[in-house]
């Protein structure tokens, strides 16, 4: 088991999904989004030749891709340093270190969106401009992203940043899990960078080149309004809790390695985005008020995410004196042990979202999903890739925070348990 979860699962998936991104984007760009049509050329041209003709006219990017990435990073990097923010401390770590981060992560989403609409609508860049160049672009970032990940490998091998690093002797499962939980260059969090600062803001770009993209076609419709609004929506909200997120899992517990970091730089901006592509060629009108009712249902699923995620958060900061809901929050109070042997203290919160189930917040998240994909129609199954694998990914997560949390809390997470005995969807799981 030991040999194939870190040895035979990394080597297969680290095989398969740098290609995987290329053949999603091809198959949306030249094959209508079908998948049928995708099989018949590989019938008829065979697995490994049709694999490589997709792959190798892109697979070192060109000259425009790697300028469009090398701006569009160096914009983010110099807004992680120079714009203003308050600093903000992440949870310590489990050999006692503090992470330091500048939270102006609101700030740079703004100029981020408004810099770039400032840009497209005064014509000084082409709106369609990363639609047009997709191909390349994902065949450079893959090229970037894992030299960057044999980067880090070594990095934490070697110079690490801190003393949260280490490695299990397996130079395969250390590559694809990376060697350090929180590598710094030059006072750069490498982890915020990929995963917030590029991953997550190239998303609303890319959707908002894609909607550019169809008006070049005809103008824009109301389903494409519906998928960017959401979308826009989603990681808007995102940046306004980016503190929350730099306590989240992906932080806290995942190193710097390809699964991460690969995984923020390569498969955020081409699987989170596709129905979106697929939108370009396919554009689908509702009228305005079913797609103003589809729009709100998304946002008020963003929204649910949000406030579950902030009642969580003001609780454990106020120790328990706030309401949620309009009621003192019922807690729970968890000790646990640091690997220092410091004795610390969390609250689990039993009220609210987090008394419907103990992870409930995944549903409205998966929910929003689905509604920036529904204009896509049902007519093809590999637009809602994305919301098939968030689902499995977010599941499999609440598998994992449980045990994490059984771990760390012993018998108040029994009790959390007891008082929430549904995971992720009350009454059901």
């Amino acid at each position: 088991m030991s040999f194939a979860r870190h040895t035979l699962g990394p080597i297969g998936l680290m095989a398969s999904c740098p290609p995987f991104v290329l053949v999603l984007w091809h198959t949306h760009h030249y094959l209508d989004g079908s998948l049928s049509r995708l099989w018949d050329v590989m019938s008829n041209m065979g697995v490994g030749f049709t694999l490589w003709s997709i792959w190798s006219p892109h697979a070192l990017g060109s000259p425009t891709a790697w300028a469009i990435i090398g701006i569009f990073a160096a914009v983010q990097l110099a807004f992680m340093r120079l714009l203003p923010g308050r600093r903000w401390e992440g949870p310590v770590t489990p050999r006692g270190n503090v992470p330091v981060y500048r939270a102006n992560g609101p700030l740079s989403f703004a100029l981020t969106i408004g810099g770039w609409l400032a840009l497209t609508l005064t014509g000084v860049v082409d709106g369609s401009i990363f639609y047009d160049h997709m191909g390349s672009i994902l065949g450079a970032l893959n090229l970037f992203a894992l030299g960057f990940c044999l980067f880090l490998y070594l990095k934490g091998r070697f110079a690490p940043s801190t003393t949260d690093s280490g490695h299990s002797g397996n130079p395969v499962f250390d590559y694809y899990w990376g060697t350090e939980l929180y590598p710094r260059v030059l006072g750069f969090d490498l982890k915020q960078f990929t995963n917030c600062r590029f991953g997550m803001m190239i998303w609303p770009v890319l959707c908002l080149s894609y909607a550019a993209a169809q008006a070049d076609r005809g103008g824009i419709s109301d389903g494409m309004v519906v998928a960017v609004g959401i979308q826009l929506f989603y990681v808007a909200k995102f940046f306004w809790w980016e503190t929350g997120y730099l306590r989240s899992l992906d932080i806290m517990l995942d190193r710097a390695g390809f699964y991460i970091c690969w995984g923020c730089l390569v498969w955020v901006p081409s699987v989170y985005t596709q129905s979106t592509m697929f939108l370009v060629e396919h554009p689908v009108t509702y009228g305005w008020p079913l797609a103003t009712l589809f729009l709100a249902l998304g946002i008020a699923c963003v929204t649910a995410n949000y406030l579950a995620d902030a009642d969580r958060q003001r609780v454990r900061a106020t120790g328990g004196h706030t309401t949620v809901w309009g009621r003192t929050p019922v807690t729970i109070t968890a000790a646990y042990t640091t690997t220092t042997g410091e004795q610390k203290e969390n609250l689990l919160l039993v009220s609210g979202w987090w008394g419907l189930a103990r992870h409930f917040h995944y549903l409205p998240e998966i929910a929003g999903a689905f509604f920036w994909t529904l204009p896509v129609g049902f007519g093809h199954a590999l637009p809602w890739f994305y919301v098939v694998f968030l689902t499995i990914l977010l599941f499999d997560r609440a598998r994992r925070d449980d045990q994490r949390c059984a771990a760390k809390y012993g018998p108040a997470w029994e009790e959390y348990q007891r008082r929430v005995p549904y995971k992720v969807i009350p009454g059901i799981y």
